[in-house]
């Protein structure tokens, strides 16, 4: 019985050794997702670029040659193109890509996902994207002045039915 209890109270001197470290290590290194005095931006996003400059019309013999339920008035490239997008910070350039889609087709959105860094303070943010090849103006453009604090992470999104979202 002697050893059995000499066992027992090893096991739970090792648990909560262990667990004293675990919790020490969780919250005694301290991290920073930034620099001092520096603000993480993330430009992150999922958006699909806008086939129709890939779309033409078929002609009255392609469809004549088509069985009826395959008459489409219009033929689209399956693959979509790339979105291109722009960020200036205080009237200056400070990023610009342009993203593929995804999938093996290609077929699916393009996702961006950036991380930026800005000193901390007040800063004039101005974020354009174009979505069609077809054209070189920008289809969605967005302004805003905003707050950085030392440490801060601000997010950049972007929904088709309302815009930019600066959060």
């Amino acid at each position: 019985m002697k050893g059995r209890l000499h066992h027992l109270a090893m096991g739970g001197i090792v648990t909560l050794a262990l667990g004293l470290g675990v919790a020490w290590m969780s919250a005694s290194p301290s991290w920073r997702n930034a620099p001092e005095n520096m603000a993480l931006l993330r430009l992150s996003f999922t958006h699909s670029g806008d086939r129709s400059a890939s779309c033409r019309d078929r002609t009255p013999e392609e469809l004549a040659k088509l069985p009826p339920n395959m008459r489409a008035p219009q033929i689209c490239d399956r693959r979509r193109p790339p979105i291109y997008v722009e960020l200036e910070v205080d009237g200056a350039p400070f990023y610009a890509a342009q993203t593929a889609p995804s999938g093996l087709a290609g077929s699916g959105p393009s996702r961006l996902y950036e991380r930026l860094l800005l000193p901390a303070g007040t800063h004039d943010l101005t974020v354009r994207m174009r979505d069609n090849p077809a054209s070189d103006a920008f289809g969605y453009e967005a302004t805003r002045k905003v707050e950085l604090h030392p440490g801060q992470s601000f997010v950049i999104d972007f929904r088709k039915d309302s815009g930019f979202i600066f959060e």
